[in-house]
């Protein structure tokens, strides 16, 4: 018991250290940290919880084929979500992905009138908006919003995974987020567009 909890302040170098030297602990305690966060993100990717799975199995086989080859990585949370985003690409690309069918989720088809069941379906449709909504922005900007929002990284982190200059993943950022909003509250940004070119008909020019 001591050990895991030992092993739970680690640095994530420390772990790699370890690993490194064939300590199985160690390798242990660097699944448990990460091992859900990209799970959460490879099924927001894949709408596949199963396929998921194995993407993120493989994302850790290829973290010790990094160390048996002696390259290990320099941040290790950035490249763990660069490789298995690529693995994602490569996947979208694939003959394998215009055959496999996503089970995305719907809402119930039991009908129901008591209060819980309403409050619940549109909590559903809400959710089922939000993901149409981000599914729809572009491929970078959608990548962003996730590792930023649902996985909480940094912007520095985010930028290593998508090798992007920092400056480009802020502004994908900013540009994604008001391309959603937009999206999700529409008349919220018809009056505010209505508002700009209000002000702009009032500046001198």
């Amino acid at each position: 018991m001591k050990k895991r909890q030992v092993m739970a302040k680690m640095s994530d170098e420390e772990l790699l250290q370890g690993m490194a030297a064939g300590d199985q602990a160690c390798f242990e305690a660097l699944i448990h940290r990460y091992h859900a966060p990209l799970s959460g993100f490879m099924q927001r990717q894949l709408h596949d919880s199963g396929k998921a799975e194995d993407f993120v199995q493989e994302t850790f086989l290829r973290l010790i084929k990094q160390l048996r080859d002696k390259r290990p990585p320099d941040n290790v949370q950035a490249w763990l979500y660069r490789v298995s985003l690529n693995m994602c690409r490569d996947y979208w690309k694939s003959a394998q992905f215009r055959t496999d069918k996503f089970p995305f989720a719907e809402p119930p088809e039991q009908r129901d009138t008591s209060p819980s069941v309403v409050d619940l379906a549109e909590r559903q449709e809400t959710r089922k908006e939000i993901h149409e909504s981000l599914e729809s922005l572009p491929e970078v900007q959608r990548e962003i919003i996730k590792l930023r929002f649902y996985q909480d990284l940094k912007l520095q982190d985010i930028a290593d995974i998508v090798s992007l200059p920092l400056g480009s993943v802020k502004t994908h950022l900013y540009n994604g987020l008001r391309k959603l909003k937009s999206r999700l509250r529409p008349e919220q940004a018809e009056l505010d567009t209505t508002k700009g070119g209000r002000r702009n008909e009032r500046s001198p020019r």
